[in-house]
């Protein structure tokens, strides 16, 4: 039973879905009135120490973190990856779990898209060094959710040599052409934003970038629950 248990792709399909559910969770902030600008401010600003939500939003961002992480591990004892793309997929997307998790303990101090004060204190490195770590990890679970996100599509493409492909398969390079210009947005937005240029409408570019990460995520789960993932 245990054996049976391990072969199977439910686990794998499920963590991965139920991650990707947790993670678009700053969707509630449309309910829940936060009182940031969702054009304009981070998506990690919902889950700053000094906002009214903060702990809704870390923990749930810790939780979305431990769900990928772990179905991330489950996918390598299932699939047992061989091929370039697909170690580096699956190891990508594991970090994308852990560090998602560990922003969630490296929270920012205060909101510095609409607190003056709050980018005077980054500046003069007034700040928690929690709040200095969070550049890190975020920057982290970003670059690791876009390299997962192209690696695991290509090994998905490459794998397939049936004539009915998977759906990550089929659907995987839009989501990935899209979140690669939803990337180049966002960071475009952060360099505007830090040069005093305004923020390019920061929070839209990110949370398009999320939100599509988040897709894929559940594109994954549906391709693994299938079982027509490689094959």
């Amino acid at each position: 039973m245990p054996i049976a248990f391990l072969r199977s792709t439910r686990p794998v399909s499920v963590l991965l879905a139920l991650g990707a559910t947790v993670y678009s969770a700053w969707v509630l902030e449309v309910v829940l009135g936060t009182g940031l600008d969702p054009l304009r401010t981070y998506v990690s600003e919902l889950a700053a120490a000094d906002q009214p939500f903060g702990g809704l939003f870390r923990s749930t961002d810790l939780a979305a973190g431990l769900l990928i992480l772990a179905g991330a591990l489950w996918a390598v004892v299932r699939f047992r990856p061989r091929g370039l793309w697909e170690v580096t997929g699956w190891a990508a997307l594991a970090v994308f779990g852990a560090a998602t998790a560990a922003d969630s303990r490296l929270p920012l101090s205060c909101a510095p898209t609409v607190d003056a004060a709050c980018v005077v204190r980054e500046t003069a490195g007034l700040v928690p060094a929690t709040h200095l770590a969070h550049t890190w990890s975020s920057s982290l679970a970003s670059t690791a959710a876009v390299v997962g996100i192209v690696a695991l599509t290509v090994a998905a493409r490459r794998g397939h040599h049936s004539r009915r492909r998977s759906l990550l398969a089929r659907t995987g390079p839009a989501i990935a052409a899209a979140e690669l210009v939803a990337t180049v947005w966002t960071l475009s937005s952060i360099a505007a934003f830090e040069a005093g240029n305004g923020t390019w409408f920061l929070g839209a570019g990110q949370r398009l970038q999320v939100l599509l990460a988040a897709i894929w995520l559940g594109v994954l789960a549906l391709s693994v629950a299938r079982e027509k993932l490689y094959e």
